[in-house]
């Protein structure tokens, strides 16, 4: 069966415990496949603020570890989950690692790919912080590339809690 929203996905989190994506219905989602030791790594302090400064209002981001691009997560869970805490202070939900490309890629990631494409139609995560925006209906409304900030992001998810 094909799957019409982001609420047909079950993931487990950081802890290991399984999480119904439904749990989030009605909220305005923000997906992000994260890394650790990544160039990128920074964007943790902004999606924190993104959570922090707009979580009241229906916010939820959503970040998903990958060690897919250049071994820059290769830490277990509890390892991932600490260091995020310590250097960034991240208290939105952080999801056990997850393929984002290739044949293992988790399904919820397969869904957003095919439902928001890439540059020139790809469906693959081409890097580490790759931002998929989710309206309140669980509808994927854009695809963002891992060179955008999250706080260059925030009128568009401001636009959907509005809505």
């Amino acid at each position: 069966m094909a799957s019409n929203s982001v609420y047909d996905f079950t993931v487990r989190d950081i802890k290991g415990n399984e999480k119904k994506m439904a749990d989030y219905q009605g909220q305005v989602l923000l997906v992000v496949n994260t890394a650790s030791k990544c160039g990128f790594t920074p964007q943790f302090e902004g999606l924190q603020s993104l959570h922090k400064e707009l979580g009241e209002r229906g916010l939820e981001v959503l970040g998903f570890p990958c060690n897919q691009f250049m071994n820059q997560d290769p830490a277990d869970d509890d390892a991932i989950s600490q260091f995020c805490t310590l250097n960034y202070g991240v208290d939105f939900a952080m999801f056990s690692k997850v393929d984002v490309n290739g044949e293992h890629a988790h399904p919820l990631f397969q869904f957003l790919k095919a439902e928001a494409k890439g540059l020139l139609g790809s469906e693959k995560v081409k890097w580490n912080f790759t931002k998929f925006l989710i309206g309140r209906d669980g509808t994927v409304v854009r695809r963002y590339p891992p060179t955008t900030k999250p706080e260059d992001i925030k009128a568009d998810i401001e636009k959907l809690l509005s809505s």
